[in-house]
C-alpha cells in the first residue's frame, strides 16, 4: 500500500501562518469591541456634564431676563397711579386726550399695552382703541387692585390660548376709588426668544401649572402631563430612534420622543420655576465621531492583515503557475501601454507641481509676515533677558541669571503655543479649558510688555475688582489677547505727548476686561477685525493681530468689540462668561 506524502516544510509553514492570523484577527476584535465601549462611556460622560453647564448658564440667563422684565413693570402702575391727568380725566369724565397720553407712555415704558378703568371697571382710555367700552368689573385684576392698596399681579388665561400677565393698581382722588390703572406685560416675547436657542423652556407658577412655554400646547396643563412621551410612530422610527440614543445615559424627559435634559431653576418671583430641556444631539454626534474614528482604525488594521494575507497567497499561486507566451505577449502590450500613460502622467505632474509652487510662494509671504508678527513681542523680551543674563553671569550671579534662563524658556513656549495658534486661525480644534484668573493673567501680559513698557514713558493705571475675577477658558490664548491688545494701544499712543493706558477689569453677568488708550481713535470701526486690515506703516504690522484675537474670544464663548471713547482715543472690550463657582475637571471647548 502506498503511503501517503508527508508534508512538506512550506504546507507546515501556510497552516502556521492561517492559525497565528486567525489569533491576531480574534485579538484585534477583542481590543477593538473593548475599546469602542470604554470610549463611548468616558465621552458620553464628559461631553453629557459639558452640555449640563451650558444649559445652567442659559437658564441663569433667562431668569434674570424674565425677573427685570417683571420688576421693570411693577413700578409703571404705581407711578400712573399719580399722575395729575389720568386723575383729572376720571374726575370730570373727560377721557378725550387719555388714551393718547398712555400711547406716549407705552413706548417708554416697554409695556404690551396700558389701559384706565373706571371706578365701574368700564375701560375710558387704552393704547389699543379697540378696547374702548370693555367691561372689566369681574376681572381678577381689577377686583384685587380695588381691595388693595398696592400693586397687584395677576396671570389670566386667555380664550386663544396662553396667558396674559398685567400689574394693576386703585387710582384715589380725595381719599375715594375713582378708578384702576392696568399695564399688560409681554411676557410672550421671552417664549419667542427661547424657541431660537433652546431646545424647550418653561415656566410653572407656584401652583404648578405651565404658564409660560416655548411648546403652545403645553400652557395650562401640569408639567407631568405636559411631558407625557409621544411613542415613535412606527416601527422602522422607533428602530432609528434606539440606534441613535444608544450612547446616551438615563433621560430626564421626553420631548416629541427624544430623550433630553431636564434642568429646574426658581424664580425668585411669587414661587415660579423655570425648567429647560436639552437634547443630547450635540452628545451623540461629538460621541458617535470619535467612535467612528476609532472603528474607521480598527477596519483600516484589519483591512491591512486581510490585504497581507490576501498577498501572500497569491504570491504562492503566482509562484506554482508557469508563464505561457500568450501571457507574455500581453504584458508586453500592457507594458506598452502603461509606458504611455507613465508619460502622460509624468507631463501631468509637472504641471500640477508648477501650479501648487505659485500656491506654496503665495501662501508663505503671508504667514512669513504672520509669524513675524506675531513672534516680534517675545523674540524683544528673549533678547532683554539675554543681555541681564549675560551681565549677570558676567558679575559672578548665577542664580539671578538662572531666573532670566526660565523666563526665556517660558518666551519660547510661547512662542510656540502662538505659531500654534496661527494655525488654529485657519482650522479649529478642541482644546482643553481650564479656570483662569483674570488679573493673573492680565499680570503676566504686563510682564511680557515689560521690554516695550520700559522703552517707552507710558502711563499704565489699573482698575482691578477687590475678589478674583475667573473664567473658564485657555491662559495661553488669554494672555495673547491681551499682549495684543497692550502692543496696539501702545502703537496708537506713539504720536500722543503724554500717553496713557488704562486697564479696567469688572465682574458682572460677565467678567469685562477693557483696554483705553489717548490715541487717536479708529476711524473704520466696521473692518476693523478682518484679516490683513491694519492702519499702520508698511512693516509695522500685517493685521493679523485683531482677527486672530477675535477669533480666540469667540472660541471661548465671548466677544471681542472696539469703539471710540468719548474724550478719544479707543476702547477696546474682552467679555468673557464668568466663571460663578470651581469645576472639578476641566472641560473641552465647544467646536
Amino acid at each position: 500500500m502506498a503511503q501517503l506524502p508527508k508534508p512538506t516544510g512550506r504546507a507546515r509553514r501556510a497552516v502556521s501562518l492561517s492559525w497565528r492570523v486567525r489569533v491576531a484577527l480574534g485579538i484585534l476584535f477583542v481590543v477593538s469591541v473593548i475599546t469602542v465601549l470604554v470610549t463611548n462611556t468616558l465621552l458620553t460622560d464628559r461631553f453629557t456634564e459639558t452640555t449640563k453647564n451650558r444649559a445652567e448658564l442659559r437658564l441663569a440667563l433667562y431668569s434674570g431676563n424674565l425677573v427685570s422684565e417683571l420688576r421693570r413693570n411693577a413700578i409703571v402702575p404705581q407711578l400712573l397711579a399719580r399722575d395729575p391727568a389720568l386723575i383729572g380725566a376720571l374726575n370730570s369724565a373727560d377721557f378725550a386726550q387719555s388714551s393718547q397720553r398712555l400711547i406716549s407712555y407705552v413706548d417708554e415704558i416697554g409695556a404690551a399695552s396700558l389701559m384706565l378703568l373706571d371706578e365701574g371697571g368700564r375701560t375710558v382710555a387704552a393704547t389699543d382703541r379697540n378696547r374702548l367700552g370693555e367691561a372689566h368689573r369681574s376681572a381678577q385684576y381689577y377686583i384685587d387692585a380695588v381691595r388693595s392698596n398696592s400693586t397687584v399681579f395677576s396671570a389670566i388665561p386667555r380664550e386663544s390660548g396662553g396667558y396674559s400677565f398685567s400689574y394693576s393698581r386703585r387710582m384715589e382722588s380725595q381719599g375715594s376709588t375713582i378708578g384702576v390703572i392696568v399695564v399688560e406685560v409681554d411676557l410672550a416675547k421671552f417664549e419667542r426668544a427661547w424657541a431660537g436657542i433652546s431646545d424647550a423652556v418653561m415656566v410653572t407658577n407656584s401652583e404648578g401649572v405651565i404658564i409660560l412655554a416655548t411648546e403652545p400646547r403645553w400652557r395650562g396643563l401640569a408639567p407631568e402631563a405636559a411631558l407625557e412621551r409621544q411613542p415613535a410612530g412606527s416601527a422602522i422610527e422607533r428602530a432609528i430612534q434606539a440606534t441613535a440614543d444608544w450612547t446616551v445615559q438615563d433621560a430626564d424627559a421626553y420631548l416629541r420622543g427624544e430623550a433630553v435634559m431636564r434642568i429646574d431653576g426658581r424664580i425668585p418671583f411669587r414661587g415660579w420655576t423655570l425648567t429647560t430641556f436639552t437634547t443630547y444631539a450635540s452628545v451623540r454626534a461629538k460621541v458617535n465621531a470619535v467612535l467612528a474614528l476609532e472603528i474607521m482604525g480598527f477596519a483600516l488594521l484589519a483591512a491591512l492583515a486581510f490585504y497581507a494575507l490576501s498577498r501572500r497567497t497569491a504570491g504562492r499561486l503566482v509562484f506554482f503557475q508557469r508563464e505561457s507566451a500568450e501571457l507574455r505577449a500581453l504584458n508586453a502590450r500592457l507594458q506598452a501601454e502603461i509606458s504611455e500613460r507613465e508619460r502622460v502622467q509624468k507631463n501631468l505632474a509637472v504641471a500640477e507641481q508648477s501650479l501648487a509652487q505659485s500656491s506654496k510662494l503665495a501662501a508663505l509671504g503671508e504667514m512669513s509676515a504672520a509669524v513675524s508678527h506675531e513672534l516680534n513681542q517675545p523674540l524683544a523680551a528673549m533678547k532683554t533677558y539675554l543681555a541681564g543674563a549675560r551681565l549677570l553671569l558676567r558679575r559672578n550671579r548665577p542664580d539671578e541669571a538662572m531666573t532670566a534662563f526660565h523666563r526665556i524658556d517660558d518666551l519660547i513656549g510661547r512662542m510656540g503655543a502662538i505659531t500654534q495658534q496661527l494655525k488654529s486661525y485657519a482650522r479649529k480644534g478642541q482644546e482643553m479649558l481650564s479656570p483662569v484668573d483674570m488679573a493673573d493673567a492680565l499680570a503676566s501680559a504686563l510682564s511680557m510688555m515689560e521690554p516695550q513698557l520700559k522703552s517707552r514713558r507710558v502711563k499704565i493705571s489699573r482698575i482691578l475688582p477687590d475678589e478674583p475675577v475667573n473664567v473658564m477658558g485657555d491662559r495661553m490664548r488669554i494672555e495673547q489677547v491681551l499682549v495684543n491688545l497692550l502692543r496696539n494701544a501702545l502703537d496708537a499712543t506713539k504720536s500722543v505727548d503724554d500717553p496713557q493706558v488704562e486697564i479696567i477689569l469688572a465682574a458682572g453677568e460677565t467678567a469685562t476686561l477693557s483696554v483705553r488708550d489717548n490715541g487717536h481713535g479708529i476711524e473704520d470701526l466696521e473692518s476693523l477685525f478682518e484679516p490683513f486690515y491694519t492702519t499702520k506703516q508698511p512693516g509695522d504690522g500685517v493685521g493679523l493681530g485683531l482677527a486672530i484675537s477675535s477669533g480666540i474670544v469667540s472660541d471661548l464663548g465671548g466677544r471681542l468689540t472696539a469703539r471710540n471713547g468719548e474724550r478719544g482715543g479707543a476702547v477696546f472690550e474682552m467679555q468673557l462668561p464668568i466663571l460663578l463657582e470651581d469645576i472639578p475637571e476641566p472641560t473641552q471647548a465647544a467646536e
